[in-house]
């Protein structure tokens, strides 16, 4: 579904990204762990254009999005929810669910607003409130919520368990489940360990824009040394 070959990304003159290389298998699950600053957020933007990388290659559902523009790529069916979620605060939680609205796909089942409270219960009572006057959990869930009614074959999560309650957290991982039950692929870049291996199958740690290990969650849940060194938990 997704490949990412030997990508250097840079910001002006700083190189940020060297030489990273990972793939992801359709309808799977796969995290970016790292600590801050380790390029984790910067290698979500290069995969949805928001960054021109220098060099490598990205390759999506078989199409080389390398050099195509955002809205292209988005088209293509690769969603994409930043860490600072972007949700329209003058709009309900209905109307921001509208403006996210993309034709069905071919092979991808139709994400309709009450197909996502469904998913998302707690936003099926507020789907007339403003979403200023939602907390930080629910404007995440409102975000992805958002991003799905585009009917992406892929989404992007950054940061999706930043600052976020445990009640919150817990229903968080119910609907990443969900997403990769119903075949979605899910590529997530996290700090918070606990909560990655709740979801994932695979991870790769990023460690100054170069991936410094790759396996299983259970591989890594098994590693302290790994950890410590790299995630510092």
């Amino acid at each position: 579904m997704l490949a990412v070959e030997r990508v250097n990304s840079y910001y002006g003159r700083a190189h940020v990204l060297h030489d990273l290389s990972f793939s992801l298998a359709r309808g799977e699950t796969l995290v970016l762990l790292g600590r801050n600053g380790a390029g984790k957020s910067t290698t979500l933007k290069t995969l949805i254009g928001l960054l021109r990388p220098a060099s490598g290659r990205i390759v999506f559902d078989g199409h080389d999005i390398t050099d195509a523009e955002p809205h292209r790529i988005a088209r293509l069916g690769l969603g994409y929810v930043p860490e600072e979620r972007r949700i329209f605060a003058d709009l309900t939680v209905a109307e921001n669910l509208l403006v996210g609205k993309r034709a069905p796909r071919d092979g991808v089942a139709e994400w309709t607003p009450e197909r996502l409270f469904a998913l998302f219960p707690n936003l099926a009572s507020m789907r007339d409130r403003p979403g200023a006057r939602m907390s930080g959990g629910e404007q995440q869930m409102l975000a992805i919520a958002r991003t799905l009614m585009g009917n992406p074959r892929a989404v992007l999560l950054d940061e999706p368990s930043e600052g976020l309650a445990p009640v919150i957290l817990d229903q968080l991982v119910v609907a990443i489940r969900a997403l990769r039950e119903q075949g979605v692929t899910v590529l997530l870049a996290e700090q918070n360990f606990r909560f990655a291996a709740r979801i994932a199958e695979r991870a790769a740690v990023i460690e100054t824009g170069r991936i410094a290990w790759s396996g299983t969650l259970q591989e890594l849940a098994a590693d302290a040394a790994t950890r410590s060194r790299y995630l510092g938990v």
